[in-house]
């Protein structure tokens, strides 16, 4: 190796630290955010499918937010896109900290949903950023790609764990306005050592010029776009609302229940960071990972599908055999989801990666809003056996459109 390229992968290396550190305390920060509201609102006494309308702003966000912010962050650079989505993000958590209960319940409501909104814009600017940034970083081995995807995803995921069980600890403690303001201080620092260690035009190319150009994506792209969808609608029909309510109204404390969402995305972080060691990698990036999307969705399908059936038949103690499942249902969502993420940074072109990667957490956050709809208006309807129905169903749909996807760039 020249002494120009070791420079350069040592620089590399540097950068992918500094973005996955500041996506760290971005996402610490905005798992608290989600139990803050779920329960806050919940002990005031918000119906399930008014808790899932706190939420559907913040999710329909984010689609727009990754399309534009993929387009901004290639005209402008990542860097600056990063400490865009950041700064937004302290933005929304003063607005909601501005919530009274002296208000009524519609102007709360109406309040929650529009600072919900800015804190979505935030989280899908800075996730944008921040995975297209490992694309630029990691270059163009497909095994160095991978395990850096699958490091930064998993860590992820393990940190809003964290931040589950940071939102409980920080609503006791401080109470809502309190939590609300020292996270957005918190967040200040990580913003102030994002514009001091990265350069402003990492990651700056050439823009596409029209509408048509930024959605002329390839195959690859359009059908792991269309995978995520039904992946993420799959996991938020019964994570948002369905599980949470049902744990609690089968006798759990609210603590019981934190304690357990942080512990399952804590846990599906890790698996997310181990999938390299799961899934065998190939020389070309994709025929042997693309067969492995396939056969982890459709197995993936199978866990709602029979915990449904279970629920269904009174089984006893579904307190205890559900989050059991959904145990399992996190290992294999946990795979499926970081070799998708692996792929669409494979598929992505160089030039316009962050472009790329934007439209597909377009899909990823048109599923959750879809996911999240569904978890209040089912649980009120059918209970958890209809999310955990939907959800299987999704997740056939979602091993369809796998079926389609090249093995050859």
């Amino acid at each position: 190796m020249s002494s120009s390229t070791a420079a350069a992968a040592s620089h590399g290396t540097r950068n992918y630290v500094i973005v996955t550190l500041a996506y760290w305390g971005f996402t610490l920060t905005d798992g608290a955010l989600r139990m803050l509201v779920l329960l806050h609102f919940f002990r005031l006494g918000y119906s399930p499918f008014t808790l899932a309308f706190l939420f559907l702003l913040y999710e329909a966000a984010g689609i727009a937010a990754n399309l534009i912010g993929g387009w901004l962050a290639t005209r402008f650079g990542i860097a600056r896109m990063l400490a865009v989505g950041l700064a937004t993000q302290i933005a929304g958590f003063l607005l909601l900290s501005a919530v009274s209960p002296e208000w009524g319940a519609a102007l709360s409501v109406a309040w929650v949903v529009m600072a919900q909104g800015v804190c979505g814009v935030a989280k899908d600017l800075t996730k944008t950023a921040s995975k297209s940034a490992i694309k630029l970083t990691a270059g163009e081995a497909s095994g160095r790609l991978f395990k850096w995807v699958a490091f930064f995803t998993g860590s992820k995921n393990a940190m809003k764990g964290a931040g589950f069980f940071l939102g409980g600890l920080l609503l006791e403690v401080l109470g809502f306005r309190g939590a609300l303001w020292a996270m957005a201080a918190a967040l200040a620092m990580v913003l102030a050592g994002v514009v001091a260690s990265l350069p402003p035009l990492m990651g700056k190319a050439k823009a596409s010029k029209s509408a048509r150009e930024l959605f002329a994506k390839g195959r690859g792209i359009n059908l792991l776009a269309a995978a995520r969808v039904f992946l993420f609608g799959a996991r938020d029909i019964w994570f948002v609302v369905g599980l949470p309510v049902f744990l609690y109204a089968s006798g759990w404390t609210f603590t019981m229940v934190g304690g357990f969402l942080a512990l399952w995305t804590i846990g599906y972080g890790v698996v997310q960071a181990s999938t390299p060691a799961l899934v065998r990698r190939s020389r070309d990036g994709l025929s042997t990972e693309v067969p492995a999307a396939r056969a982890w969705s459709l197995a993936l399908a199978a866990v709602p599908a029979l915990l449904a059936v279970l629920v269904l038949a009174s089984v006893p103690r579904a307190e205890v055999f559900v989050p059991a499942g959904l145990c399992v249902f996190g290992v294999l969502l946990a795979v499926n989801s970081s070799v998708h993420s692996y792929l669409v940074l494979a598929y992505a072109g160089s030039e316009k990666a962050a472009e790329d990667v934007g439209f597909y957490y377009a899909a990823n956050a048109a599923g959750r809003f879809g996911g999240t709809l569904l978890s209040g208006l089912l649980y009120g309807w059918g209970g958890l056996v209809a999310c955990l129905a939907a959800a299987a169903l999704m997740l056939v749909l979602c091993w369809v459109a796998t079926l389609g996807l090249p093995v050859r760039r």
